[in-house]
């Protein structure tokens, strides 16, 4: 049975949507859970009947969100710490945490250690796209400064993640480019191609809108970019949903409209582009599985990262990574 450890105090909100999530996941499927954190404040979220059967690592200390990242690796009593060593001392599969995300990635890497094969483990993070599946971006902030040869695992990474846990038998990667040419890209792009041609499932250079219209699964590209690219997305699709609800409101026949499609249509329009469906991000290439969720992460949310580090700890990906990065090392 895959055993959880969640960071019970690190999210925006406090432990209650963080326990309440746990609750959630733990009513659909089987598998341990240690929340790390308070006890008290725990206990004060938690009904007896799951307090029997959750393990909670008592800690006082909380890594906030205006701590420097490299200052988690000095408090030795925080949640965050304490919840990567539990993966770190195999009494964990798996991590997930809504807290700090510069701080969990750092002790993730460093404590949790990188597969012999990788430099720079990339955060990913899953994108909605009109085929209705989901686009795999990575990096999206964990690395900002990238070599070829780091864009190059990325890929690699990418491939075992959409084979692996996204249930994708032949994922198609692309190089995040300002053409779809082979010769368009930067300098870091254009050094980066002829690695990826190695690839099997390398589909060349892509543009942006390729991560939203089903012609790929996995798109490569730097963290700095990727980060742009992701919170772009997140104020393009808030943006668009305002609108929607502004004009409606000036129009009887929009208000009828919308009252018919609020079921089928805004619903599932919702759910695609709800962060909360997806949870988190997976940091790839560590020796166990970290979740870096979003710091304001609902009960939704905190359930399916949860859900989200289940599959990875159950998957082969971390064999797939090493014996694919191994063959062209």
């Amino acid at each position: 049975m895959v055993t959880v450890a969640i960071d019970a105090m690190g999210g925006d909100f406090g432990p209650e949507p963080i326990i309440d999530g746990l609750i959630d996941a733990l009513d659909e499927r089987k598998f341990k859970a240690i929340l790390v954190g308070d006890q008290d404040a725990i206990l004060s979220y938690l009904p007896q009947f799951y307090a029997d059967h959750i393990e909670i690592v008592h800690c006082t200390d909380v890594v906030s969100m205006s701590d420097a990242a490299t200052d988690a690796l000095k408090r030795k009593d925080s949640s965050i710490y304490k919840a990567v060593e539990l993966v770190r001392d195999g009494k964990a599969n798996a991590v997930v945490s809504a807290g700090h995300s510069g701080a969990t990635m750092t002790l993730a890497t460093l404590r949790i250690g990188r597969l012999p094969h990788v430099n720079k483990p990339p955060l990913a993070t899953l994108m909605p796209n009109i085929s209705g599946q989901k686009s795999l971006l990575l990096d999206v902030g964990a690395v900002t400064d990238c070599k070829p040869r780091n864009l190059y695992e990325f890929a690699v990474m990418g491939k075992a993640y959409a084979q692996e846990v996204m249930g994708i038998n032949r994922p198609r990667i692309g190089l995040l480019s300002n053409g779809e040419e082979d010769s368009k890209g930067d300098e870091l792009t254009k050094e980066t191609f002829p690695l990826l041609k190695e690839i099997t499932g390398f589909v060349g250079n892509v543009e942006g809108r390729d991560i939203f219209n089903g012609s790929v699964d996995v798109i490569v590209t730097d963290g700095f970019t990727g980060n742009i690219v992701l919170k772009t997305s997140e104020g393009v699709a808030y943006t668009i949903i305002e609108l929607m609800r502004q004009n409606i409101k000036k129009s009887i026949p929009a208000k009828i409209g919308a009252l018919l499609m609020k079921r089928k249509v805004f619903s599932n329009l919702k759910k695609q582009i709800d962060y909360a469906e997806y949870g988190g991000a997976p940091l790839l290439g560590l020796k166990g599985c970290a979740i870096v969720s979003h710091g304001s992460s609902n009960a939704k949310a905190i359930k399916n990262a949860i859900f989200q580090a289940i599959k990875f700890a159950d998957s082969k990906i971390y064999d797939k990574i090493e014996s694919e990065l191994e063959k062209h090392k």
